[in-house]
C-alpha cells in the first residue's frame, strides 16, 4: 500500500490527514488518525486501517488537489547513514582525498539531523542564510514500524514498514567549514530535510528484493537535466545492518527514519569533486531539484531565498 499524509480543513488552519493512495485518489481515514498512531507492530494495524479506507473511506479526495506533507510529520528520530561507496569517494575527491577510509567499511556511519527542519514534497526549500554552495542529496529512507533494541540484522527487516524519498539538503560550504573541528554537520545540514510523497509499505517492494536494498533506478535532476543516476541495491550496507547498528546498546522507535545516504551521483558535491567546481553551479533562488525511485515516485522542491535576516562571519 501507499499512505500520504496531506493537508485537510482551511488554508489558514489545515490539519494533517492520512490517507490510502490509489491511482491518482486519496482515500482517507478518520479525522486525527496519524501514521506514527497506526504502528508498533508488525505492519497488520496499518494494513488494517488501509483496507478500511479502501473498502469505506471517510473521504475521497483527487491527488492533484491536496498539499502532501511528510508521510511522518515528527519522526522520533533521523539517522543518515552514508552507504553507497560510489558517492563517498566522488565526494572526498572534492576536498582532494580520493581514498575511502578503511574505518568506513566496518560499520555504517551515521548522523542525527535537525526534527524542525522535516519539509513535505510540496514545501519550498529556502538556501540556508550565508550559504553559497548550497545542494541535494537524493536517498532512500527506511520507516521503522516496530521498534526495540540491540536487534540482530537477521531479524532486522521485519521492524521496517516502508520506504520513502529523503532529500538532504545540504550547505556545502558550511559543512566542510565546522567539520574541520571534528564535530558535524551542524549548520551545514541544519535547514531542510524533506521526506516523501508518499509511504510505500515494504511489502510492495518485495518483488524487486535484492542483496542489500531493491533493484530500482534512483535519478537527480536540476532544472530538468539530469544530474547523476543509480540502482538503488549499490548500497554497501543493507537496511538490516542499519538496524542493527543503530538498535546497539539503545531504542529505536516506531516511526524513526533511516537514510541511506546520498547514492552515487545523487549530490552536486559528487559531480565536482570529479569533474570540478565549474562541472555545475550551486543551487540558487528559482531553481528546482526532482529526485526519484521507481516505485517509490518523485519529489520536485523549488529554491527560495531565506527571509532577510543578519548573517555572523561565524
Amino acid at each position: 500500500m501507499r499512505f500520504v499524509t496531506y493537508a485537510d480543513g482551511p488554508a489558514d488552519d489545515p490539519a494533517d490527514r492520512v490517507g490510502v493512495l490509489s491511482e491518482d485518489r486519496i482515500y482517507a481515514l478518520a479525522s486525527g488518525v496519524t501514521l506514527r498512531g497506526l504502528l508498533g507492530d508488525d505492519g497488520e494495524r496499518l494494513h488494517r486501517a488501509g483496507e478500511q479506507a479502501l473498502s469505506d473511506p471517510r473521504d475521497v479526495v483527487p491527488l492533484n488537489g491536496v498539499r502532501l506533507r511528510s508521510p511522518i510529520p515528527d519522526p522520533p528520530s533521523v539517522r543518515d547513514f552514508m552507504t553507497f561507496e560510489q558517492h563517498v569517494e566522488g565526494a572526498r575527491r572534492l576536498a582532494g582525498v580520493a581514498e575511502i577510509p578503511p574505518r568506513w567499511y566496518d560499520a555504517p556511519a551515521f548522523y542525527f539531523t535537525n526534527l524542525s527542519a522535516v519539509l513535505g514534497p510540496h514545501d519550498d526549500v529556502p538556501v540556508p542564510p550565508g550559504s553559497d554552495l548550497f545542494d541535494f542529496e537524493l536517498e532512500a529512507a527506511a520507516v521503522i514500524g516496530l521498534g526495540g533494541r540491540d536487534i540482530r540484522a537477521a531479524e532486522a527487516e521485519r521492524h521496517i514498514v516502508g520506504y520513502c524519498l529523503l532529500n538532504d539538503w545540504s550547505a556545502r560550504d558550511m559543512q566542510f567549514e565546522e567539520m574541520t573541528v571534528g564535530l558535524g554537520p551542524a549548520k551545514g545540514k541544519d535547514t531542510s530535510l524533506t521526506l516523501g510523497p508518499v509511504l510505500v509499505t515494504a511489502d510492495e517492494l518485495a518483488p524487486f528484493r535484492s542483496d542489500t536494498a531493491f533493484d530500482l533506478r534512483m535519478t537527480a535532476a536540476v532544472n530538468g537535466e539530469v544530474i547523476g543516476t543509480d540502482r538503488w541495491d549499490a548500497m554497501h550496507f543493507s537496511y538490516a545492518e542499519m538496524i542493527e547498528y543503530a538498535s546497539r546498546g539503545t531504542e529505536i522507535r516506531p516511526g524513526d527514519v533511516l537514510g541511506s545516504g546520498t547514492c552515487g551521483g545523487g549530490c552536486l558535491a559528487e559531480l565536482w569533486g570529479r569533474k570540478g567546481r565549474d562541472a555545475h553551479p550551486p543551487l540558487r533562488p528559482g531553481n528546482t531539484v526532482t529526485i526519484s525511485i521507481d516505485i517509490l515516485g518523485a519529489i520536485t522542491s523549488k529554491i527560495v531565498s531565506y527571509p532577510d535576516q543578519p548573517v555572523t562571519d561565524h
